[in-house]
C-alpha cells in the first residue's frame, strides 16, 4: 500500500516530456493554420485579379486604352504567374509530410518570376494613382467607374480603382510575412528548416530588389524627359545652385582631362553606349532614306505624262495611257498611303523613344562628375554630406539602371528596325505583283511582247542608242545658233575680294557659283550666282562628297558641288581698258571665257536677252531669256564694261552685258533633225 503520507501528483502536473510533445503539437498546428492561410489567400488573391484583369477592365472601356494599360500594368503575366504558383502550392497538400519544404522550395524556384513581373507592376503604381486622381475630378467619370468596381467586387467600397490597384503591391510584400509565420512554427532540427529560412530570406530580397528598381525608375523618369524649352525658360532656370553644380562638374572633367585625377572605367557601359549610338545612328539614316524616298514618290505621282497629248491615234499609245492613268490612280497611291502608315509611321515613332534613352546617357555623365567628386572628398575626408550621398546614390542607380535595361533596349530597337526593313521591302514587291497583274490584260496588246528579253532588251539598248545620237546631233546644231555660254561675271566690287581669295588659296583653288544658292541648313552658305569662293575640302564631315567646304573671304561653309566650276583667271592689263596709265603694271581679273565685249552692244540699240538673270538689288533688272532690251549705257558707272545700264519694260537697271545679244535676223535657224 502507499504511504497515506505521501503527496499524490496533482492530475495537471505533467511530466516535461509532455510538455515539450504539447509545444510541438502546438506549433504544428499553427504550421498548419499558416499554411492554410498561404493557400486559401492565395486562392482569394488570384481570383481578384482574374477580376481585374477581365471584368473590370473589360467594362472600363470608357477610359482610353493608353489609361488602361498604365492602370492595369502588365495584370495578365502576374495572373499566368500567380496561377502556376497556386497549382504549385494547391500539389504540395497530397504529401502532408514534405510539404513546409516543398513550399520552401516553390518560392525559390518561383523568386526569379515574382521579382520580373512584379517590379514592372509596382514601378507603374504610382502613375496609375495619378490617373485615378485624375478621374476624380470628374464626377460623373468617377460615377460610372464606381458603379463597375462596386457591381463587380462589393469589397471595394468607396475606395474603388485604388482599393484594386494596391492589392498586388500588397500582396509581394505579405509573402515574406507568411513564411515568416511559419519558419516560426517550424523546429530548428526539421530538415525543412534551412529550406524555408532561404526562401523567407529569398522574398525579403524581392521586395528590396522591387524597391531598388522603383527608386531608379523614379530617378529615370525624372531625367528622361525631353523638354522643348525656349531661350528665356532656359535662362530663367538658372540659379546659383546650378551655376554651382556646373561649374564643380566642368572643373572635374578639366582635371580629368589634365590627367590631375583619374576617370572612371566601365567598360560594359562603354559597350552598350557605343552599341546604342551605332543604332541610333542607323534608324537616324533610315529615316533620311525613307523621308527622301517619300518626296521622290510624291514628285513621281505629281509626273504624269499618260495626260499630255502626244498627237499619235490609237495603237500601244492608248494601252500604255490607260495602264499608266489606272497605275496613277490606285496602285501608286495606295502603295504611298501603306508606306507612310507601316514604314514611315513607326520610324518616326522609333526614332522618337531613342530621345529618352539618349538624354539619360547625358545626364549620366553629369551624375558620373558628381560621383567622382564625391569619392574623392570621401577618401580624403572619409564622410560627406547629405545632398553629396544623394548625387551618388542617383549615379548608381543610373548607371545600373543603364546597365540592365540598355541591352534589352538595343535588341528591341535593331529588332523594331529590322521589322520595318522587311515591311518596305514586303510593300516594294506588293507593288511590283500588283502591277504585273493590272498590265497583264495591256502586255499582250503591246509591240514586241512576243520577243525574249534579252532579244527586247537589245532593242531597246538600240532605240536608245540611235535616240541619243539624234540628241548630240541636234544639240550640235542648236549650240550654232546661240552665242557660246558663258560665266556669271564677277560681282560688282568683287575684285579685291577675288585677289584676297587668290593671293592665299592659289588658283587652283577658285570656284565660282554658277546659280543661286540657298542654304537649308546651320552650316549651309547662301551665295547668289557669281560669286567666287576658295575649296577648303571636297567632302563634309560624313564624307560626302556632294557637299564641299568653301571660304568665301568672310565666311565659312558648305555648298553643293554641283554649284561650282572651276574658276579660271586670265590675267590683262588695265592699259587695254584705258583705265591704268602707260607705266602701271597692276592687273585684273575676270572670268573665263571672256564675255562678250562692250562694243558689239551699242548705246541705244536694240538687243536680246540671251540668258536669263536675277536681280540681286535696286540698281539691277532682272531679265528673262528671249526679252527685248534697250542698252542705255554700254558700261556701269565706274567705266567697267561687263555691266550695261537697260532698260526693260519701263524698268532701269544694270545687267551683265555677256548676257546681251544683237536680235537674230528673221531668217531661217539653220538646222534639220536627223533622220
Amino acid at each position: 500500500m502507499a504511504d497515506p503520507g505521501a503527496e499524490e501528483p496533482s492530475p495537471r502536473t505533467e511530466s516535461p516530456d509532455g510538455e515539450g510533445r504539447v509545444s510541438e503539437d502546438r506549433s504544428l498546428l499553427h504550421q498548419r493554420l499558416a499554411i492554410r492561410e498561404l493557400i486559401d489567400t492565395e486562392v482569394s488573391y488570384l481570383h481578384m485579379l482574374q477580376l481585374c484583369a477581365s471584368d473590370i477592365r473589360g467594362r472600363l472601356q470608357q477610359l482610353p486604352q493608353g489609361d488602361l494599360d498604365v492602370l492595369f500594368s502588365n495584370i495578365d503575366d502576374i495572373v499566368k504567374v500567380n496561377s502556376r504558383f497556386l497549382h504549385g502550392l494547391q500539389e504540395t497538400a497530397s504529401r502532408e509530410e514534405d510539404q513546409v519544404q516543398l513550399i520552401g522550395n516553390l518560392f525559390l524556384e518561383f523568386q526569379e518570376e515574382l521579382e520580373q513581373v512584379y517590379k514592372v507592376y509596382c514601378a507603374s503604381y504610382d502613375q496609375a494613382l495619378l490617373l485615378v486622381d485624375t478621374y476624380r475630378k470628374e464626377p460623373e467619370l468617377q460615377r460610372e467607374i464606381q458603379g463597375i468596381i462596386e457591381a463587380v467586387v462589393p469589397q471595394a467600397g468607396s475606395s474603388g480603382l485604388s482599393f484594386l490597384l494596391v492589392i498586388p503591391l500588397q500582396r509581394i510584400t505579405k509573402y515574406p510575412l507568411l513564411l515568416q509565420k511559419i519558419l516560426e512554427n517550424t523546429l530548428p532540427d526539421a530538415s525543412a528548416y534551412p529550406v524555408l529560412q532561404r526562401a523567407t530570406h529569398a522574398l525579403q530580397d524581392v521586395n528590396a530588389n522591387i524597391n531598388e528598381y522603383k527608386r531608379r525608375k523614379e530617378v529615370a523618369s525624372k531625367y528622361t524627359r525631353v523638354e522643348q524649352l525656349t531661350l528665356r525658360e532656359r535662362l530663367a532656370r538658372i540659379n546659383t545652385h546650378t551655376l554651382s553644380k556646373k561649374t564643380t562638374r566642368l572643373s572635374q572633367l578639366l582635371k580629368q582631362e589634365a590627367g590631375l585625377v583619374p576617370r572612371t572605367e566601365d567598360k560594359e557601359f562603354d559597350d552598350l553606349e557605343e552599341r546604342f549610338h551605332w543604332v541610333s545612328l542607323c534608324v537616324k539614316e533610315t529615316k533620311n532614306n525613307v523621308a527622301a524616298y517619300l518626296d521622290n514618290l510624291e514628285a513621281f505621282l505629281h509626273f504624269r505624262p499618260q495626260e499630255c497629248d502626244l498627237d499619235v491615234g490609237g495603237g500601244p499609245v492608248v494601252q500604255y495611257c490607260s495602264l499608266t492613268r489606272d497605275l496613277q490612280l490606285q496602285a501608286f497611291p495606295e502603295f504611298k498611303r501603306r508606306l507612310e502608315g507601316l514604314v514611315w509611321q513607326p520610324l518616326c515613332s522609333l526614332a522618337k523613344t531613342l530621345a529618352g534613352p539618349q538624354n539619360l546617357i547625358k545626364k549620366r555623365l553629369d551624375k558620373l562628375l558628381d560621383f567622382e567628386r564625391v569619392e574623392e572628398k570621401l577618401l580624403e575626408v572619409g564622410s560627406v554630406s547629405y545632398e553629396e550621398e544623394v548625387a551618388r546614390h542617383t549615379y548608381q542607380a543610373l548607371n545600373s539602371m543603364l546597365v540592365a535595361e540598355l541591352p534589352q533596349f538595343n535588341q528591341l530597337a535593331v529588332q523594331w528596325l529590322r521589322q520595318i526593313l522587311c515591311t518596305f521591302v514586303a510593300l516594294q514587291r506588293d507593288l511590283a505583283k500588283q502591277v504585273l497583274q493590272r498590265a497583264e490584260g495591256s502586255l499582250a496588246q503591246l509591240p514586241h511582247h512576243h520577243i525574249p528579253e534579252l532579244a527586247f532588251r537589245k532593242l531597246v539598248e538600240d532605240a536608245l542608242g540611235q535616240t541619243s545620237h539624234q540628241l548630240h546631233s541636234f544639240q550640235k546644231n542648236f549650240e550654232k545658233v546661240l552665242p557660246p555660254p558663258t560665266i556669271q561675271p564677277l560681282l560688282p566690287g568683287a575684285e579685291r575680294q577675288v585677289q584676297a581669295l587668290l593671293s592665299r588659296y592659289g588658283p587652283g583653288k577658285l570656284y565660282q557659283v554658277t546659280s543661286n544658292i540657298s542654304g537649308a541648313g546651320t552650316l549651309d552658305l547662301t551665295l547668289p550666282r557669281g560669286q567666287v569662293v576658295a575649296l577648303l575640302q571636297n567632302k563634309d564631315t560624313k564624307g560626302n562628297s556632294s557637299r564641299w567646304l568653301v571660304d568665301t573671304g568672310g565666311h565659312r561653309g558648305y555648298v553643293p558641288a554641283g554649284k561650282l566650276e572651276l574658276y579660271r583667271v586670265v590675267y590683262r592689263d588695265k592699259e587695254l581698258r584705258g583705265q591704268a596709265g602707260p607705266h602701271e603694271d597692276s592687273r585684273h581679273l575676270t572670268p573665263e571665257p571672256t564675255p562678250v565685249p562692250v562694243s558689239s552692244v551699242p548705246t541705244m540699240t536694240q538687243v536680246v536677252a540671251v540668258y536669263p538673270f536675277l536681280a540681286r538689288s535696286s540698281h539691277e533688272v532682272s531679265l528673262q531669256a528671249g526679252q527685248p532690251v534697250t542698252v542705255l549705257e554700254a558700261q556701269d558707272k565706274k567705266g567697267n564694261p561687263e555691266w550695261s545700264l537697260v532698260e526693260v519694260d519701263g524698268q532701269r537697271g544694270y545687267v551683265p552685258s555677256s548676257f546681251l545679244a544683237r536680235a537674230p535676223r528673221p531668217a531661217p535657224w539653220g538646222w534639220s533633225l536627223p533622220s
